[in-house]
């Protein structure tokens, strides 16, 4: 693959994730920015430099940058005699990701856990069924940490 197919290939990719990112209930411009961030080749990004690459007005990049920045997804950097800030991906513990659907997960099991207990037939079928989800999300939350420790003891 040559250099300007392989861009090309990234670009489309920083499309579609950024699709991926407003289907997870970001702003579109905040998921462009941040597979932009992600997918290409250079890590650092200055503000201009991202309004060109994303073709996108400098207030909507400015209010998409000030809210990834508050959620802790990306970060910025100056350089030593230059005053423009430079954006990059935050770097987080390799597990962020795993953790973070943990806590989804339990978010989860704690409102089928309260569903459960105000269902008057705790033998119905829709009861049964968010009884089989609760055993079902218990188990795979127990995994979590012990597939965390298989791997840190197979990969150190």
């Amino acid at each position: 693959m040559t250099s300007e197919e392989r861009i090309k290939r990234q670009k489309e990719l920083v499309e579609t994730m950024g699709r991926m990112y407003d289907r997870k209930g970001f702003q579109p411009i905040s998921g462009r920015i941040v597979a932009l961030l992600t997918v290409m080749d250079k890590e650092l990004f200055t503000f201009d430099e991202i309004v060109e690459e994303l073709q996108i007005s400098k207030g909507s990049a400015s209010n998409a940058l000030r809210m990834l920045e508050m959620s802790n997804i990306i970060e910025y950097i100056t350089l030593p005699g230059d005053r423009k800030k430079h954006f990059r991906i935050r770097k987080h513990d390799k597990f962020s990701l795993i953790d973070e659907h943990k806590e989804k997960l339990n978010i989860s099991l704690s409102f089928l856990k309260e569903t459960l207990d105000l269902k008057a037939d705790k033998n119905s079928g829709n009861a049964q069924f968010i009884r089989s989800m609760i055993d079902m999300l218990g188990y795979f939350l127990e995994k979590f940490e012990e597939l965390k420790i298989e791997y840190l003891q197979k990969n150190n």
